[in-house]
């Protein structure tokens, strides 16, 4: 199996980034999307329109997205042996609290679709920046894997 893993090794690094970056595009989307709701009264054809919206992101986008990203990224692991190594032990703990991010992103959006309004303006701007920081931290545990 490993064997084979290493012999497809580039195909399953370029689809792990390029699903990780559709991920964190939609990630980076969604809160703004909900910002775009406060502006609608609950049960107003504006609000409508951005829970719809909203539920295609995530329908289309952001979960398969995840969950492309996470078997392609434990394939990588597994092929590339670093298992045991704790930036990817970093790592994957990073990615843990970005799916943890992302569902309860996905509970406040769908609160939002029902009317509620959980947050803020000024706490979704806020919340928008996570999947920023976590990234830069990713990016630099990958490329230095400094632990």
């Amino acid at each position: 199996m490993q064997e084979t893993l290493s012999s497809i090794y580039l195909f399953l690094k370029a689809g792990h980034v390029i699903f990780m970056v559709f991920w964190l595009a939609g990630l980076f989307m969604l809160p703004r999307q909900c910002i775009y709701m406060l502006d609608h009264a609950p049960g107003s054809p504006g609000e409508a329109k951005w829970a719809e919206r909203m539920g295609k992101l995530r329908k289309i986008i952001l979960t398969p997205s995840l969950i492309i990203v996470w078997v392609l990224g434990l394939s990588l692991a597994y092929a590339g042996g670093w298992l045991s190594d704790g930036w990817l032990h970093a790592k994957l703990t990073l990615v843990l609290a970005l799916t943890g991010f992302h569902g309860w992103l996905v509970a406040q959006t769908k609160k939002m679709a029902r009317g509620a309004r959980p947050l803020s303006e000024k706490q979704l701007r806020m919340i928008g920046e996570v999947p920023g920081l976590i990234l830069v931290l990713v990016v630099v545990l990958v490329y230095l894997k400094p632990l």
